[in-house]
């Protein structure tokens, strides 16, 4: 039986990681009271000031795909087959900045944290909860205003038109990823929101195969093909105790969600460029790693180019998870460890910027998650003045600051995470000082090497016999060492 932690002490220890890296854990009293303040009425009452501007879209058979318990939910999808085999795809995005507006106490909050914070103890949500999980969020059988990224799918899986325009929209089926993924692979009945629905089977069938085709496309051009699992808690809530860290794996419903919003979030960053307008886009620059790639490589028996090619790589990151499908998930670690920290980057009009390596295009910003992302909701306001007209929020030098301040608060939010991860996961450990386990090197350079292990998934530094290990060599190490205060576990290399 694993050792457990009160769920209290883990978000004391969540509530101090935030202000240890730079994040606000509480929101301050002008942004509570502004909170109180809002009704439901006024927020219909202002979408309803001009519904000709709104497209009413609400007989449509829309649907949100999230994980079992978020509320936050910041995007729907229908399709609508079209002849020749195509498919228009509509994207519905929750409109948060006709609520939230630039200034306000929450919009400051919000841009101080520039993102909803998720720790194994507590979610700290980018804006308050009476917002992101109820009136700005696309709930079930409720009507919303949304922005709307609308795309037409060609058979062989090239985006032939687009639009973005305003519509009221009502979110017919509230789903689960891990539901919907086992139903579509064969393993278990249609969830229950999904039979209720007259046509909802098809529906999610259609969006499934259509987001097939985009991946398809998106592979050929070298979008890396990667696993990286994450760990999340597993709580007895009857004693409010952390029992254990289960990593949460892909499935096919989550990607059909990634490849729907990978398209729209290439379609507004290319609308943006199109109205002449600025944008800040989601960058990860060709990897400077790119030889310790290649080592990985030749150490599976491929030869890789000695140059950065994303196609080559995919291939390669393919044929492994065929080969070694079991140790594909550690393979794809290293990768990603190597690839380095995607970023946000201002796009002047006619200017260039890098584009993102792993996803393997040049046009790419955030924009599909409004109540979660911070540069979201700057994108949707950028949307809002190419659509109405009107002047742009930002001028040029608050984008590029923004850009910088977004790009560094995601990895203090990564930071936090990764601490109280790293909290929960030394007390799940604590009674296994002395213990043996396999392991893959993570991390190594001048600050320290680092091992992850999977049951349960943990990460520590190595302390002892780490000289000449880099990323990606699979160790044996013994347990010497947790602190569950300051998330410390200390192995030395068994070999």
């Amino acid at each position: 039986m694993l050792p457990s932690q009160p769920v209290n002490d883990l978000k004391r220890i969540a509530h101090r990681a935030m202000l240890d890296h730079g994040l606000q854990p509480d929101f301050p009293p002008a942004a509570v009271a502004q909170t109180h303040s809002i009704q439901a009425a006024a927020i219909q009452a202002a979408t309803a000031i001009d519904r000709s501007a709104l497209r009413d879209l609400r007989g449509l058979l829309w649907a949100s795909i999230d994980n079992d318990d978020s509320l936050d939910l910041d995007q729907l999808s229908v399709a609508e087959p079209l002849a020749a085999g195509a498919v228009k795809i509509l994207v519905a995005i929750a409109d948060v900045a006709a609520t939230v507006r630039i200034g306000s106490p929450i919009d400051e909050h919000a841009q101080t944290n520039t993102t909803s914070v998720y720790t194994a103890a507590q979610i700290f949500p980018m804006l308050p909860e009476k917002l992101s999980t109820d009136l700005t969020s696309l709930a079930a059988d409720q009507d919303r205003a949304s922005i709307v990224m609308e795309m037409t799918i060609a058979r062989d899986g090239t985006v032939t038109a687009s639009a973005i325009y305003r519509a009221l929209v009502r979110n017919r089926a509230k789903l689960a990823y891990n539901s919907v993924a086992a139903w579509l692979d064969g393993t278990a009945p249609p969830p229950m929101p999904v039979a209720a629905v007259p046509g909802m089977e098809q529906q999610i069938r259609v969006q499934d195969e259509v987001a097939q085709r985009l991946r398809r496309v998106r592979r050929a051009r070298g979008a890396l093909s990667l696993q990286t699992p994450e760990a999340r808690p597993v709580f007895d809530w009857d004693s409010h105790r952390l029992s254990d860290l289960r990593l949460d794996v892909g499935n096919r419903a989550k990607d059909l969600i990634e490849d729907l919003m990978v398209t729209a979030n290439g379609i507004v960053a290319t609308f943006l460029e199109g109205k002449g307008l600025p944008s800040l886009r989601r960058i990860l620059r060709t990897p400077e790693r790119w030889n310790r790639i290649v080592e990985l490589a030749r150490g599976r028996g491929v030869d890789l180019p000695p140059k950065p090619d994303a196609v080559a790589l995919n291939d390669f990151l393919e044929h492994s998870s065929k080969v070694e499908p079991e140790r594909f998930p550690d393979l794809s670690l290293s990768i990603v460890k190597l690839l380095g920290r995607g970023e946000y980057a201002l796009k002047r009009p006619g200017q260039s910027v890098p584009g993102h390596f792993g996803l393997a295009v040049d046009d790419y910003t955030h924009s599909t998650a409004p109540n979660r992302r911070f540069p979201d909701l700057i994108t949707q306001r950028l949307l809002g003045a190419a659509l109405d007209g009107g002047k742009l929020p930002y001028t040029l030098e608050e984008l590029e600051i923004l850009a910088t301040h977004c790009s560094e608060q995601q990895a203090n939010a990564d930071k936090v995470e990764r601490c109280v991860r790293k909290s929960a996961a030394a007390l799940l450990l604590s009674s296994r000082v002395g213990q043996h386990f396999d392991g893959i090197v993570t991390g190594a350079s001048d600050k320290g090497t680092w091992v992850r292990i999977v049951e349960p998934v943990a990460e520590g530094r190595v302390i002892r016999g780490f000289e000449g290990l880099d990323v990606g060599d699979r160790v044996r190490v013994e347990l010497v060492h947790t602190d569950v205060e300051r998330g410390f576990i200390d192995f030395k290399c068994s070999r």
